[in-house]
């Protein structure tokens, strides 16, 4: 089990590396002057290569990453060209809307996706499985940004249960900031549960094959009991691995939806600051992102060897 842990431990930190390097590398070699575009077209030159002075632009770009990473150990992202403000003071404020935003909308994937994929595992080529399986068919080919635009129009603008968009903070209570999530957890989720319940139905009908099944079903088990006690948590290991993924997916996801919503989360951050050219902001955003991405599936390898016992016994 150690041993299994210090290799993934290894590859995060190889991954996250090599992630920072294409971060920063894409970053560079875009077209444009950060500091004419801050400055403005019709700024003089004069003005343009001292803020780009000021903003550390004319160092070599191997010493500008070496200075990014640095700072990133320490917690020191830099400072917003656009906003003059600490750059994690940013994303702090930005997560506290975007992570709360992102767990509800895992949840409900969660939710839906077990219910629908074991409900139709469980009635395997009847008339439930075809018709759950057809709206998960639907669901993936709705767009996000689409199905919140049906929201607000359903409940927004014609039952008014909901506001249309904003986000007023916590300070109200978390009961009244869930509910201005709920809409866009919603949106975000109805993609990702079609996905993730296919995923379960094919993974749940793999397991009721199995010889231990059909011998739990001989002593009596119910099937009720037999799918979700004994199949559904030896299936959760390719379902696990998709939901570390959607999580990841989620959170980048919150990029449209966080327009379409006009939250103030780090999606809207994200998409300011690429209008802003501000690309210290952008770098950082992006480089957290994929540090989710990295972590999450680190946390789901290690979600492996809890579920799955074969994994400490090999100790690979």
């Amino acid at each position: 089990m150690s041993l299994f842990l210090i290799k993934r431990f290894i590859t995060l930190i190889a991954t996250l590396l090599g992630a920072s390097i294409v971060v920063f590398g894409v970053l560079e070699i875009l077209p444009g002057n950060a500091a004419q575009m801050l400055m403005g077209p019709d700024a003089a030159p004069e003005a343009v290569q001292a803020l780009a002075i000021k903003l550390g632009l004319n160092h070599p770009a191997l010493e500008r990453y070496w200075h990014w990473i640095t700072g990133l150990l320490v917690g020191d992202l830099g400072q917003s060209y656009a906003y003059s403000t600490p750059v994690l003071d940013l994303i702090r404020e930005r997560l506290s809307l975007t992570v709360p935003l992102a767990l509800l909308a895992m949840a409900f994937t969660t939710v839906l996706a077990l219910l629908v994929g074991v409900t139709a595992a469980a009635r395997h080529n009847k008339l439930g499985d075809v018709g759950l399986m057809s709206l998960t068919q639907v669901g993936i080919a709705i767009p996000n940004f689409w199905f919140a635009i049906l929201l607000i129009l359903l409940f927004s603008v014609k039952l008014q249960w909901f506001s249309a968009g904003g986000f007023d903070g916590w300070g109200d209570g978390v009961f009244q900031g869930l509910k201005s999530l709920l809409l866009p957890a919603l949106s975000l989720a109805v993609v990702q549960a079609a996905i993730l319940a296919r995923f379960t139905r094919s993974a749940v009908l793999e397991v009721m094959r199995e010889d231990f099944v059909r011998t739990a079903r001989a002593k009596g088990v119910s099937q009720r009991a037999a799918l979700w006690t004994h199949v559904l948590r030896n299936a959760l290991i390719p379902v696990v691995t998709v939901m570390g993924m959607q999580f990841s997916e989620l959170l980048a996801g919150t990029i449209v939806v966080e327009n379409v919503f006009y939250l103030p989360g780090l999606g809207r951050l994200i998409f300011q600051a690429i209008g802003n050219r501000d690309l210290i902001v952008v770098r950082n955003c992006v480089m957290f992102l994929a540090a989710m991405v990295v972590i999450v599936n680190f946390v789901v390898d290690i979600l492996y060897a809890v579920i799955d016992p074969r994994i400490k016994a090999s100790d690979i």
